[in-house]
């Protein structure tokens, strides 16, 4: 199988420009050439980029892909090094799940407080931009986040 950069593309589901840079960073080796200077590229490509791809979906960083791929090639290495980086990922996840619940109730609560403050004034007088500007413990949104 000799493939184009942009067969490669289709068949992983990512572009030219990401092969490219992740050619640049190291995280791909460099192809093959053809005559012209074209790329090339055959099955262990596809088979990695693929990996890399489904990675990079599941949202793990860069530098947790490039050790994932190295474990992905070193036979000596032992697979549990993969959970280990997959559950620290599901770790990081989850914080940021809560995180972004906390958000979502401190948001929900400025809503709701315009919703029966609000007369439809001026924006300067407007309860969620005023308790934005509120300095410390006197804005709502940073007593509803610290709980």
């Amino acid at each position: 199988m000799d493939l184009k950069i942009g067969d490669l593309a289709k068949r992983t589901g990512t572009n030219a420009p990401t092969i490219r840079y992740y050619e640049d960073i190291g995280l791909l080796p460099r192809p093959r050439r053809r005559e012209g200077g074209q790329r090339s590229y055959g099955p262990p490509d596809v088979r990695l980029l693929t990996f890399i791809r489904q990675c990079r979906d599941f949202g793990f960083p860069l530098e947790q892909v490039r050790a994932l791929v190295e474990l992905m090639q070193d036979r000596s290495r032992d697979c549990v090094a993969a959970r280990d980086m997959a559950q620290t990922h599901l770790d990081d996840v989850r914080a940021k799940l809560r995180e972004l619940r906390s958000l979502e109730s401190a948001l929900a609560g400025f809503v709701q407080s315009c919703e029966t403050s609000c007369s439809g004034g001026p924006g300067p007088d407007c309860v969620i931009l005023q308790d934005l500007a509120a300095p410390g413990e006197k804005s709502a949104y940073r007593k509803k986040r610290a709980q």
